[in-house]
């Protein structure tokens, strides 16, 4: 990955063909989507979210099975190889969205086209050549993997992508690896599993480190699973991060605010019920001085006091700008080198002396407007109602 970011890899390995052809009703989530930290409990479930952090996360590996009916349909029905039929139709490309490939004596073997996807060649591939099927970013399209996924950026603060591989039964796809600095997997049943994972080098981009400038070897070469030698894996990486503290040791600019718009600007949108309306039109009642409101979407905003982009010379002032996710592109999301991963975040600018008004809304469950800590009522009605027309504040 080449973001600071989670992954999750949904395999599909030794699933007869003529199941995969069978379309079941949609099975009820046994996941809670109540909060962000709750879909999270119910996924590592019946481990409990405190127990992970403290025994598991950065520790050691964490392999949860189940035998759970119910939960193994509601996995099988987040992706299946039928699914590609609709997908090719829509334009699907080699490389960019799906890759075919097999394990061929202990090697990986690429047996992408160089053109657009079809779905009878793809399915040839599958059938004949018993190839492994990667699909890149189900979230793009699969709701319910949108879902999780938004839920659980919410929950670790970071970009969470996903992959699927479909395999043939009695074949392989890949040889065996594994992925650098993993966290735990989750075993769902069978072969079908989640693995999350927190990447260590792209921090090294934040904070203007070149390891290939200072250590003497290229980036890639910190990977673990690219080094035979244990001894010399070890010694390289520690190399890195002592390098890193170093540059971090007495900066007091961490550039937390360039992270923050880099991870909401190129997070997925809020999760909503598709019926072809989008979150960029405010609904319910036009805020007023009298009202009650209430922020929206918290989860999905980030506020920073930055310099004002639209001043010069020596007199430039410190605003606050707001950020959110809600109108991100959804079908760009993990999609790298896509000419919409620099598009600049959205949000509002205010002056500094809108920031206790501000956090009394962040900090709020309802607040009146007029009790809002502004000079002014102009100022604080005009203060909610830009928050009300990008849809992050509801009247009550």
């Amino acid at each position: 990955m080449s973001r600071n970011g989670t992954n999750a890899d949904v395999v599909m390995d030794g699933v007869p063909c003529k199941r995969m052809k069978v379309e079941a009703v949609d099975p009820v989530s046994p996941l809670n989507f109540n909060s962000p930290e709750a879909l999270f409990e119910s996924l590592i479930s019946p481990i409990k979210t405190e127990t992970f952090f403290k025994e598991y996360w950065e520790q050691r590996p964490l392999l949860i099975q189940r035998d759970d009916p119910s939960l193994a349909a509601y996995f099988q029905s987040l992706f299946q190889l039928t699914d590609l039929k609709n997908l090719c139709r829509q334009g699907m490309y080699y490389g960019r969205d799906i890759n075919v490939c097999r394990c061929v004596n202990g090697r990986k073997k690429v047996l992408n086209k160089s053109s657009k996807v079809h779905y009878l060649q793809l399915r040839k591939d599958f059938d004949q050549k018993r190839a492994t099927i990667q699909f890149h970013q189900p979230q793009r399209f699969k709701d319910e993997l949108w879902k999780i996924q938004e839920k659980l950026e919410c929950f670790f603060g970071s970009l969470v992508g996903s992959n699927v591989y479909i395999t043939p039964s009695e074949s392989q796809g890949l040889p065996p690896h594994y992925d650098d600095i993993e966290v735990f997997i989750l075993q769902l049943e069978g072969k079908k599993h989640w693995r999350l994972y927190q990447p260590t080098v792209p921090l090294a981009r934040e904070y203007n480190v070149e390891p290939e400038d200072k250590i003497g070897a290229p980036t890639h070469e910190f990977t673990l699973k690219q080094v035979d030698n244990t001894a010399v894996a070890t010694e390289r990486l520690s190399g890195f991060l002592r390098l890193l503290a170093d540059q971090l040791e007495g900066t007091r600019d961490l550039r937390s605010s360039e992270m923050k718009k880099d991870f909401i600007r190129s997070r997925l949108p809020p999760y909503y019920l598709g019926d072809g309306s989008s979150l960029s039109i405010p609904d319910g009642k036009f805020p007023k001085l009298n009202s009650k409101v209430k922020l929206r979407f918290k989860d999905y905003i980030v506020m920073t006091v930055e310099t004002d982009k639209d001043t010069s010379g020596e007199t430039q002032e410190q605003m606050v700008y707001i950020y959110h996710s809600l109108r991100n592109k959804r079908n760009a999301h993990m999609m790298y080198g896509n000419d919409n991963e620099m598009a600049e975040a959205l949000g509002l600018r205010f002056s500094l002396s809108h920031m206790d008004a501000l956090k009394q809304l962040w900090s709020s469950e309802i607040i009146s407007v007029k009790e809002l800590k502004l000079n002014t009522d102009a100022e604080k009605e005009n203060l909610v109602l830009a928050l009300w027309t990008e849809c992050l504040v509801e009247v009550i």
